[in-house]
């Protein structure tokens, strides 16, 4: 069975620090590329952050959390993380993490149920 469980979220000061974990299950994790995606009340859907499942392999950043959110994977722990730093209000979401796939029978995409990040005084 797939899955993909977030953790991590909760309360974060501006300024603060938070990091998300992404564990994954029922599939071959090293294969898929990972995203972290989040929603705020009222918006839609962003990228935050992806990295490619190939070794070395590349990210990509949303503007909006360049040089503060890092993204990394642990292929042998079959999980993601996403370093939350200089935490902005505006960072307040919930935040979803993403496994996709395009193999030769079609492409696979996996979501997770998604930690709400609050950012707050």
């Amino acid at each position: 069975q797939v899955q993909l469980v977030e953790s991590g979220g909760g309360w974060g000061q501006p300024g603060g620090s938070l990091r998300l974990s992404c564990a994954a299950a029922g599939f071959t994790f090293s294969r898929y590329d990972m995203r972290w995606y989040r929603q705020g009340r009222g918006k839609e859907r962003e990228l935050v952050a992806a990295m490619i499942a190939t070794p070395g392999g590349s990210t990509e950043y949303g503007d909006s959390v360049k040089g503060r959110f890092t993204i990394s994977r642990d292929n042998a722990k079959n999980t993601v993380y996403l370093q939350m730093d200089s935490l902005k209000s505006e960072d307040t979401a919930m935040y979803y993490c993403n496994a996709l796939r395009l193999g030769k029978l079609g492409i696979n995409n996996y979501w997770g149920q998604g930690t709400q990040v609050t950012v707050s005084s």
